[in-house]
């Protein structure tokens, strides 16, 4: 039976994000990595913060880095094979004042999570805890003026007329209600935006295919 845009793109993203695979997503991944190692520099042993991520990226290069995982209660990545190389902990982004100290960290890193903590409030919440908690940061966030929007699998989906995307989301919520809530509480963030959650970062654009795949605001030592 031929699949659909829908399942096919699934099927494309499962292949794309399996870390056996020496996908584009993969080198991608790993080149982004070197870029924040370039921009941030941080010690050989810095204590870091990896807000909402995983071990996945760390495990692409070799270093002696401190790792602290902070994800929401219940996220499967808790659970992961190579936990003993990291600490997890669990908490919320936003507010982790009850966990963490004023600059318990040298550096806060977070890797496409800004855009999934919620409303414009949860969002200089976020913004706000990055820049008390630690030294140096690297936040990072897809362009929204990247062609393929990557959450969707479609084509300038943030550029698509307020009705169609409704009418889109309309569709996702009977064939796959999960990725729709997904969707739906995704909010992408403009150059600009970072601008003003993070005056004193510079910005650090990715560029693939000759577009803007994403930008990171940070703040180096």
């Amino acid at each position: 039976m031929q699949l659909s845009l829908t399942e096919s793109f699934f099927k494309f993203l499962e292949w794309a994000y399996n870390d056996q695979n020496d996908s584009f997503v993969k080198r991608w991944r790993t080149q982004r990595f070197r870029s924040f190692l370039d921009c941030v520099n941080p010690p050989k042993s810095a204590k870091i913060l990896d807000l909402g991520g995983s071990s996945y990226i760390w495990e692409l290069m070799e270093h002696n880095f401190q790792v602290t995982i902070v994800n929401l209660p219940n996220n499967e990545e808790q659970f992961e094979a190579n936990c003993d190389r990291y600490t997890y902990v669990e908490g919320d982004a936003t507010d982790l004042r009850q966990l963490f100290a004023d600059q318990s960290f040298d550096v806060i890193f977070s890797n496409s999570v800004i855009e999934h903590v919620g409303d414009e409030g949860k969002q200089a919440a976020f913004a706000a805890e990055v820049q008390r908690l630690g030294k140096a940061y690297w936040i990072q966030t897809p362009s929204d003026r990247f062609p393929l929007e990557v959450h969707t699998g479609m084509l300038f989906y943030w550029q698509l007329p307020k009705f169609v995307q409704q009418r889109l989301k309309k569709s996702w919520r009977k064939k796959n209600p999960n990725w729709a809530a997904m969707v739906e509480g995704t909010r992408v963030l403009s150059r600009r935006k970072m601008r003003q959650l993070f005056p004193d970062a510079e910005i650090f654009s990715e560029q693939k295919l000759g577009f803007e795949k994403s930008y990171a605001a940070y703040r180096s030592f």
